[in-house]
């Protein structure tokens, strides 16, 4: 016999299948738009450096002048780790203690203040294997705009889990103006940026997100992306050495441009982050890549 059970508070409410054939993603309340900031959701591989290029392009941009909020979209919630200096609350677990009565909340109960006034929040993420992540981002965004937080912000940068692309952790895309993927200079990253493009494209019939572009991380060759990048349409923004100053500045809790004593491959890193910040606030064009079917693109970067 099967037995029906009430969805718990974790579960989407509402589905769509107007972002492609067979999708069952969350669908946005089309009243928790964030509004005039410029939304960038980052998402690549798990492990390669996303809520560090995250944080310090948080920086860069308030270094630019600009007014800088950063969600960490990761159960693991360390997306603002060197930004605020500890692992903040989450949202989920926040609105969990006043038993989902969000007008009990105040403010500094779940926004954290980090390295150069950039504003931290971490959603955090549902139970395992019980939840959607489409809740828990809807549920920020919700809170955020009850509060009136996104009404002064310049930009927001959603740090995703972006690994496996479900519908509940694509629900940034339905946000963000730009999706900015993360990739170093491999088979296995490029896989992943590979089903990502094909999760923006689809969010994209429906939302205002387009491509942005690939920042290649931890990569002092780019070969492979560049020929991934060439086939199906794509661009690099930024590149980041494998350098053993960004990898020690997450042991030290700190964003590359807090890391003393300074030395000219730093100086260039904190440099590039500048110039990308820069280059997405003046506004990058869309792109259209085609990603590729599986086969084709083990043909292509697979291995001999």
């Amino acid at each position: 016999m099967t037995v029906f059970t009430k969805p718990s508070r974790f579960a989407a409410a509402r589905y769509t299948k107007g972002d492609g054939e067979g999708s069952m993603q969350v669908q946005v309340d089309p009243s928790l738009s964030i509004g005039t900031a410029k939304v960038f959701a980052v998402y690549g591989k798990g492990g390669i450096g996303k809520s560090t290029t995250s944080s310090n392009l948080s920086v860069a941009f308030a270094k630019l002048g600009k007014r800088v909020l950063q969600i960490g979209c990761d159960p693991k919630h360390d997306s603002t780790f060197t930004l605020t200096k500890r692992l903040v609350p989450t949202v989920i677990d926040i609105l969990e203690s006043v038993n989902f009565h969000s007008e009990e909340l105040r403010v500094d109960d779940f926004v954290y203040e980090g390295y150069g006034g950039v504003l931290c929040v971490e959603a955090g993420g549902p139970p395992a294997g019980v939840g959607c992540g489409g809740y828990v981002v809807g549920q920020t965004v919700k809170l955020l705009k009850e509060h009136h937080l996104l009404d002064d912000t310049d930009v927001v940068i959603f740090d995703v889990l972006g690994d496996v692309v479900c519908g509940g952790f694509a629900a940034p895309l339905q946000h963000a103006e730009r999706a900015l993927i993360v990739a170093t200079n491999d088979f296995d990253s490029i896989f992943a940026m590979n089903r990502i493009v094909a999760a923006i494209l689809a969010k994209s019939r429906n939302y205002r997100v387009r491509v942005g572009g690939v920042i290649a991380n931890r990569s002092r060759e780019t070969d492979e992306i560049e020929r991934f990048n060439d086939r199906i349409g794509m661009r690099t923004l930024a590149r980041f050495p494998d350098l053993d100053v960004i990898r020690k500045s997450r042991l030290k809790k700190m964003t590359l441009f807090e890391m003393e004593p300074s030395s000219p491959e730093l100086e260039a890193v904190r440099e590039e982050y500048l110039r990308l910040a820069a280059n997405l606030w003046a506004g990058v064009d869309d792109l259209s890549p085609e990603p590729l079917k599986d086969r084709e693109l083990f043909d292509l970067l697979g291995f001999d």
